[in-house]
């Protein structure tokens, strides 16, 4: 096995965070019990919720599907571990300001009994891609890494573009979270065994594992399985560790030196992007059957006791999690799902871990930055955006609420990676007014669309009561022509019973 390719890469902006990996990385992925309770949200994924196929007081087992995909953009959930199910109801979720969820809740019997294959496996090489695909889809499989598109709905709409790179994100540039570092490091067979699915599953043929310089035990793992399995098509590349590189679109400039258009997606330069947590998940799936049901999570802060890497149940509490994970430190302040940057703060530990959950952060302190002040025009936002946006311009658009303008200026291209907020000396959640800003828009052309709808259904009745007038003059006329041709006797027949209907309906009046 050759070193790896080194990359220095072309990423603009972006910066170095400090890791705070050291503690949570310092010993193996733990394996928490399994609970009392899953909390199984029917919506872990973009697209709609999926829908419940069991009922209340019905004994599910560990793989069993819970809820089918609806929609056309959907993934199935399945059972973590076997039980009853006691209530489908709302259910607090990791979501901006506190929302609720429909979640199935199960009452875990200690057996975690699984359900048995209905179809044997079959080698992932002697199936046509097209049905692979199917069978990812399958599995409830979504992207790992944050964004949670349903896999196989992603990899069938990458094979009508011409592809030619497959990329397995390994960077992990946020701070705290180290999930994907512990994978890579204990589970790399798995990583390169999903990616090999993949390739066969996309049609292509060069897959680069991205790897960030300062994560050498995992690129030693990797390595070390790449040369096991000698597939000359995987490549392993290391890349600088700067914040966001690990963003689908800067990966992408950083590994093949392709910019991906404003507004458009990897595909559209050929290449597939796939978190490295999302291959092991593909293989678990297809060459053991295992669907997406548990995953591994940092669980770490000043406020955990003992940091550390846990593979969880998807649907255990963080709750759970965190009393495995020795509990809460008295320096506890303040819960955010995910991390420091891009992460959601949440009020309850009792929102259930995810199919997106990577980092259950503790932090110490809830207020680190200061109050707002207004902005000095520093430039500094501009300097580290990696979009090569000028959030200074997007600000004043944005509190003018001027669409066109932030439009115009890129807004809908900004990945709310939070840089700008963390070097701006005024303290102003640029982010945040980002995000709300973006909201808008979208609130904006949703009007828009009903506004069109409307029309289109107020010109459709018009034309249709056009249609009707002209058809009943037409039938008038034809009347008027029937008894001209009739003679007087036929017209004095309808004089005759025309005078007794409006006799008839002045007698009813």
């Amino acid at each position: 096995m050759s070193a790896p390719t080194y990359d220095l890469g072309t990423l603009h902006g972006g910066l170095r965070l400090p890791g705070e990996k050291s503690v949570s990385t310092s010993q193996e992925i733990q394996k928490v019990p399994i609970p009392d309770q899953l909390v199984l949200p029917i919506a872990q994924h973009v697209g709609e919720a999926a829908h419940p196929v069991v009922g209340i007081g019905e004994y599910v087992l560990k793989g069993q599907l819970l809820a089918e995909p609806y929609g056309s953009l959907s993934a199935p959930i399945h059972a973590s571990s076997s039980g009853k199910v006691v209530a489908i109801e709302p259910w607090p979720v990791s979501r901006r300001f506190g929302q609720t969820a429909p979640c199935i809740v199960i009452e875990c019997d200690g057996d975690d009994q699984a359900i048995e294959q209905a179809q044997p496996l079959e080698p992932f090489n002697t199936l046509e891609p097209d049905v692979l695909l199917g069978k990812i889809t399958q599995g409830g499989i979504v992207g790992l890494g944050g964004a949670v598109f349903p896999t196989g709905q992603k990899l069938m709409q990458a094979t009508t573009m011409p592809l030619q790179y497959l990329i397995l994100n390994g960077v992990e540039c946020e701070s705290y979270i180290s999930c994907d570092d512990l994978l890579m490091r204990e589970q790399a067979a798995e990583v390169l065994g999903g990616a090999q699915i993949l390739m066969h599953a996309l049609r292509v043929s060069e897959c680069y594992v991205v790897i960030e310089s300062d994560k050498p035990e995992a690129l030693k793992a990797i390595g070390t399985a790449m040369g096991e399995l000698n597939d000359d098509r995987i490549v392993l590349k290391q890349v600088p560790t700067i914040y966001p590189s690990g963003g689908e679109d800067q990966l992408v400039q950083l590994v093949t030196n392709l910019e991906v258009p404003s507004g458009g997606l990897p595909t559209d330069v050929g290449c597939v992007v796939q978190n490295v947590g999302t291959a092991a998940a593909i293989y678990r799936w297809i060459c053991e059957g295992e669907p997406l049901i548990a995953r591994v999570t940092t669980v770490t802060g000043p406020g955990i006791k003992a940091p550390m890497n846990v593979l969880a149940r998807i649907g255990t509490t963080v709750a759970d999690v965190v009393e495995f994970s020795g509990g809460y430190s008295e320096s506890a302040e303040q819960l955010v799902i995910g991390g420091p940057m891009t992460g959601k703060s949440v009020t309850t530990d009792r929102v259930p871990l995810v199919k997106a959950t990577n980092c259950v952060l503790v932090l110490s302190d809830t207020d680190p930055l200061g109050d707002e002040q207004p902005c000095i025009r520093c430039g500094e936002c501009a300097v580290v955006c990696p979009i090569q946006l000028l959030p200074q311009q997007l600000f004043w658009y944005a509190c003018a609420d001027n669409e066109a303008k932030m439009r115009s200026h890129g807004l809908i291209d900004c990945i709310e990676c939070g840089c700008c907020d963390l070097v701006c000396p005024s303290h102003i959640p640029l982010t945040a007014d980002f995000r709300n800003a973006k909201a808008r828009i979208r609130e904006l052309a949703d009007e828009k669309a009903r506004a069109e709808r409307a029309r289109i259904r107020f010109e459709s009745r018009n034309e249709r009561m056009e249609q009707e007038q002209l058809s009943r003059e037409q039938e008038l006329a034809q009347q008027k022509d029937t008894a001209l041709k009739a003679g007087p006797a036929a017209i004095e027949e309808i004089m005759r019973r025309q005078k007794a209907k409006d006799k008839k309906d002045a007698d009813e009046t």
